[in-house]
């Protein structure tokens, strides 16, 4: 079958801006719940459909859920609301940041409704945006979702190694003590284990995939109720009041108060920060051979029935989900919680299985509730994986990424794109460097992932908002004044993001706590422009498109 990627061209920059035209028109009749009907959709966008379509909502939303892994994420980034402002940054950070999310989640779901395609907000951002501005537009959401993905895969798996270490050492030698001091080489080498292990997984265990996600949901659900009701009934060293949970304020970053409690955010802000990263999973998914979860925001897209449909509601419904698991996880510690001052003074930089020791009292019963949080770290991992394999694949099949040819192969036998996942993993792995010559990488890593990530969702939702939200109506998920309410929220939060994650987590600044999350992304700016200075400006055309003729959909006569 001829590829429609070679059949299609680009707009041209005198075509009429996409928002301002009637991009598809659907036929009533007609219901991409269909499989061949999605992909006659997904042709009709300029993409050869190469995956199966096998999830359904619930699936959708299993996967989503295992993405963002709240117990672990909440758990490993615990420090930064203690350091922040203590239990009201823990608590009411946690539940602004999910308001906020959940509004960005919105505004992506009614894009996604009208192009639910494996570009993801890459893809969005280029039909969106007028024909002078697509290929910057494009270039620069597609980089800042590459960069994301990487970067908060490496901050999952770094966070993972010393979770583990954290976990171990609730055994002790003698007080304070435990029996793995883990050295920094030591650190770095449990980091490349995982590393590895996760690539492993995810390309060579492909078909087992789907039966992790759907374990993974009650692995976590039992062991959050382990968690929950365990240190609540026990509680040796007693209880902090209501008054404490939701009302005390303690900040110890050196921060004046308010920008200590913004700064505390980013807790939240990582653990939620695969929010889109759902659309991809659901345009990349194959069954057979089977393709692993994705974190792209529209991947996945490619392989779920009903898409337009199904991944909005996934997306907004699993943000729900988030949150309300997320407070069962958050309000139970702070009530055991004591002593924030020698929590945040712990080299491990990890208080939570210090919190669950205390509360339990014994080392034993500590780490085996600590054990389906490290095992949910590795799950997470492995569709992180699976994600960076996904957005690279999805940037350089359109030219974006250096060398684009190598990486946009998908591999026939194992049935996902093995090359992008490789590069991916080497970039991982030589960032994990860093932590050699500064034990506060993982601040780097995962505020990183966190501002690119946010980069590259407000921009297809700024193009949108701007454009007059017009192509909305195309959809199956128009909210109307709710949208444009939920467009505002999200583009502010992305203004604030930036320069927050850039800050350091407490004063005074040294050379173990400074933040290199500027740096970093500053270098990876550096990349993009220069690759666009020697290729893009003059080679790069963004992804294939459709005409600009109405598209009929009945597949009756195709």
């Amino acid at each position: 079958m001829e590829s429609k990627m070679d059949a299609v061209q680009p707009h041209s920059s005198g075509s009429k801006p996409p928002f301002e035209s009637e991009r598809f028109k659907f036929d009533d009749r007609i219901s991409d719940s269909d499989p061949s009907a999605a992909n006659g959709l997904l042709e009709s966008l300029g993409y050869e459909p190469e995956l199966t379509r096998n999830r359904s909502t619930l699936q959708v939303a299993f996967m989503s859920f295992v993405l963002a892994s709240i117990p672990y994420g909440l758990a490993t980034t615990f420090f930064y609301p203690l350091v922040g402002g203590g239990p009201v940054n823990i608590i009411w950070g946690w539940l602004i940041v999910s308001l906020i999310i959940l509004c960005v989640a919105a505004s992506l779901g009614e894009i996604t409704s009208v192009y639910p395609t494996a570009g993801g907000v890459y893809y969005q951002s280029f039909m969106l945006s007028p024909p002078k501005y697509q290929r910057i537009i494009a270039w620069i959401c597609g980089w800042s979702y590459v960069v994301g993905n990487v970067m908060i895969t490496l901050a999952v798996n770094f966070g993972s190694a010393q979770f583990i270490i954290a976990c171990v050492n609730v055994f002790e030698v003698s007080p304070g003590v435990g029996i793995f001091e883990a050295t920094t080489y030591q650190t770095f080498l449990i980091f490349l284990g995982i590393t590895l292990l996760c690539n492993a997984v995810s390309s060579l265990g492909n078909k087992w995939l789907p039966l992790l996600d759907t374990f993974a949901i009650f692995w976590t659900l039992v062991g959050l109720l382990a968690i929950v009701i365990c240190i609540l009934v026990i509680a040796k060293d007693g209880r902090n009041s209501g008054a404490y949970v939701f009302g005390h304020f303690e900040p110890q970053s050196g921060w004046p108060d308010g920008w200590a409690f913004c700064v505390g955010l980013l807790q939240a802000a990582y653990a939620t920060s695969s929010t889109g990263m759902v659309i991809s999973w659901v345009s990349l998914f194959k069954i057979i051979p089977m393709q692993t979860p994705s974190l792209l925001e529209s991947s996945m897209c490619e392989e779920v029935q009903d898409p337009s449909r199904q991944v909005p509601r996934a997306i907004v419904g699993t943000i729900i989900l988030n949150t309300i698991a997320g407070l069962l996880f958050l309000i139970p510690l702070v009530f055991v919680l004591h002593d924030s001052a020698a929590l945040i003074a712990l080299v491990s930089g990890q208080p939570v299985p210090t919190i669950i020791k205390s509360a339990i009292g014994n080392s034993t019963g500590a780490f085996l509730l600590l054990l389906p949080l490290a095992v949910l770290a590795l799950l997470c991992g492995i569709g992180c994986t699976t994600a960076v394999s996904r957005s690279v694949w999805a940037f350089a099949r359109d030219g974006g990424i250096p060398f684009s040819k190598h990486w946009k192969v998908v591999n026939q036998s194992l049935g996902l794109p093995f090359n992008a996942m490789m590069l991916g993993m080497v970039i991982e792995i030589a960032l994990g460097l860093i932590y050699f010559g500064s034990t506060a990488a993982f601040n780097a890593f995962s505020g990183v992932g966190v501002i690119t990530l946010t980069v590259s969702y407000a921009c297809p939702i700024a193009v949108s908002f701007m454009g007059g939200r017009s192509h909305i109506k195309n959809g199956k998920f128009d909210l109307g004044k709710l949208g444009v309410f939920c467009n505002i929220i999200a583009l502010a939060w992305s203004l604030l993001a930036v320069p927050l994650f850039c800050m350091p987590s407490y004063l005074p600044v040294t050379a173990e706590s400074v933040n290199y999350a500027p740096v970093v992304f500053v270098a990876f700016i550096i990349i993009a422009t220069f690759w666009y200075w020697v290729w893009g400006r003059e080679k790069y055309v963004g992804p294939p498109t459709a005409d600009e003729a109405v598209i009929d959909l009945r597949l009756s006569g195709a």
